[in-house]
């Protein structure tokens, strides 16, 4: 993480062949996750890909918890994906803001009081 041109530019993961990962089968018990903080997005691969959440903390926590919501389980025939990215705590609540405000999540609609951090958009 760091900026370019005033954008924070971000690490957004994929899984193995740089693929994006499934968000029901993620292991999010992968060493990879361990005390991994920062945010994250959720989507469907329909016909016209959407964001479904967007989201920050402790990844494998938040995930794990987002597994048993019927608010996002219910886009799983279309597909779930996610990626994420760490992101410093003093930042988090900016980008997330950012992240709602770019990507119009369809679950959720609390945002972050904070201003806005710009990132670069995984895709």
């Amino acid at each position: 993480m760091h900026l370019m041109g005033g954008v924070m530019n971000l690490t957004w993961n994929k899984c193995e062949g740089d693929k994006w990962c499934p968000f029901l089968t993620v292991n999010l018990d992968h060493p990879h996750f361990h005390l991994l903080e920062g945010v994250y997005i959720i989507w469907h691969g329909g016909q016209t890909p959407r964001t479904v959440y967007v989201g920050q903390g402790t990844i494998a926590e938040r995930l794990r918890a987002h597994r048993l919501e019927q608010e996002i389980l219910q886009y799983s025939p279309m597909g779930l994906f996610v990626t994420w990215a760490q992101v410093d705590r003093a930042s988090r609540d900016g980008v997330e803001r950012f992240l709602a405000e770019s990507l119009r999540p369809m679950v959720g609609t609390r945002s972050p009081l904070a201003g806005p951090i710009q990132v670069n958009l995984p895709w």
